[in-house]
């Protein structure tokens, strides 16, 4: 099982999720690091999980504001040997292209990872997918709420290769990871890489997540707190 360890940035710092509540997100508090400094942070966070890749939300883009693409490029300069997964907040694939060009060559590095929260339509999730294996799909929920105003949770047709779960009020809450729907998902997609995203607290839950069909799940709290110690971490 894939640990991707994960940082929220609100306004140029690491923030702590608290089950998706981004109204009461607050500057990060780690027993890995001192300090909410995004570099600091990922460079703990990277070298706990042995991890080449780092997902990233920017908050400010996700609650309507600007990308934080000076920290997304001080970032890729430097970790070059780090794939960014990032949730950027996207409507459709114009909003990635134009950032990608304004990072150069580094945006190589980086993989779109398009929500369904915020996806403008259906069309624009097509043609955020026509690659299926460049981008990722986020299939994002809140309880029995489904954040889909593209209707992708409907239409897995479109689903490319990488597919997140996100369950957003187990995010940073410790309440387990939601594999009924997790489970759900992998019987309508058998091929696809399955992330999961939400309440991982321990060792055995990483267990069950696999069982549930997981190939990898996104992880933050319980690195920061050290309840989980990846087996590949050399610590």
């Amino acid at each position: 099982m894939q640990v991707i360890p994960v940082m929220d940035l609100l306004a140029g710092q690491v923030v702590r999720a608290v089950r998706g509540d981004r109204s009461a997100y607050r500057p990060v508090r780690s027993e890995l690091c001192d300090g909410s400094e995004p570099l600091v942070v990922a460079r703990a966070l990277l070298d706990l999980t042995a991890s080449e890749t780092l997902y990233i939300a920017d908050l400010d883009a996700l609650n309507g504001g600007a990308l934080q693409t000076g920290v997304l490029a001080a970032l890729l300069s430097a970790l070059p040997q780090t794939t960014i997964w990032l949730d950027g907040g996207f409507r459709g694939a114009r909003e990635f292209a134009a950032l990608a060009r304004s990072l150069g060559t580094a945006a190589q590095r980086v993989t779109p990872v398009f929500g369904s929260e915020s996806l403008a339509s259906a069309d624009a999730a097509r043609a955020c997918f026509i690659d299926p294996q460049r981008a990722i799909l986020s299939l994002d929920r809140r309880g029995d709420q489904l954040l889909d105003p593209a209707a992708c949770w409907a239409s897995d047709a479109l689903w490319p290769d990488r597919v997140i779960v996100m369950t957003l009020e187990r995010v940073g809450a410790f309440a387990g990871p939601d594999l009924e729907t997790f489970a759900a998902i992998r019987r309508r997609a058998p091929r696809a890489s399955l992330i999961g995203a939400g309440g991982i607290r321990d060792e055995a839950d990483l267990a069950a997540a696999a069982a549930a069909g997981a190939d990898a799940w996104l992880v933050a709290s319980a690195l920061h707190d050290r309840r989980l110690i990846p087996q590949a971490s050399s610590r």
